[in-house]
């Protein structure tokens, strides 16, 4: 599941959209104005932004521009009435990655958010992310090299080193890498996160994983 950045002026429809992708299970945040959200995406790091586009404050194009400027590579989806072909063009240019016209179901809002999320690394130009002087991370194949051969990882530890280095430097409270890690039939384990994270040390450095008391876990290469 993911964390999402709302960000609609429209109190109804904002609190409708907010209740529906919060009973997805997704973490959502959300936000009325282009001011408010615009704090809100320099003191976290979100999966996905779903923005409106004539909001008060900052608009959502001035905004996202900005973001990406800022180089906040979250996936965004436009939210608007805007359906002109010149505003469909300045969506992309300012660094969507789709558009959803009002009015809408929200089961396509929820397929739209769905298909984004599957993907992996959004604006990022890098094919590779050097973890430390041996070790990188292949974005397009989502796998582990070290000295250009490539790493073995177990399913769950494939998808937490994932999650670690998209969020690098933020802490991930145990309840959002439950999310990420465990399917909704399955039953989350403090204990299997524990182990999942000493198997992970022990391929990566036990250094690249701080544990925060009573918070969670921090990602942090070393270069």
């Amino acid at each position: 599941m993911a964390k999402i950045l709302l960000l609609e002026d429209d109190a109804n429809l904002n609190e409708t959209v907010m209740e529906f992708l919060t009973e997805q299970g997704h973490d959502v945040v959300s936000v009325f104005d282009g001011h408010e959200a615009q704090e809100k995406l320099y003191e976290s790091k979100y999966d996905l932004l779903l923005l409106d586009v004539n909001t008060p404050g900052i608009n959502g194009f001035d905004l996202l521009k900005e973001a990406r400027e800022e180089e906040v590579l979250a996936p965004a989806i436009f939210i608007t009435s805007l359906d002109s072909v010149d505003d469909l063009e300045k969506g992309f240019a300012s660094g969507c990655d789709d558009y959803i016209r009002k009015p809408f179901v929200l089961k396509e809002l929820k397929i739209r958010v769905e298909t984004l999320l599957k993907r992996g690394f959004f604006h990022e130009v890098k094919e590779f992310i050097r973890l430390d002087s041996t070790l990188e991370y292949d974005i397009k194949n989502n796998s582990l090299i070290r000295d250009k051969e490539s790493v073995s990882l177990g399913n769950k530890e494939a998808i937490l080193l994932k999650l670690f280095i998209k969020n690098e430097g933020e802490v991930l409270a145990h309840d959002r890498i439950y999310k990420h890690l465990w399917d909704f039939d399955e039953e989350p384990s403090d204990t299997a996160l524990r182990t999942y994270i000493k198997n992970l040390r022990k391929i990566i450095g036990k250094e690249k994983i701080v544990s925060i008391k009573k918070q969670g876990y921090k990602f942090v290469t070393q270069e």
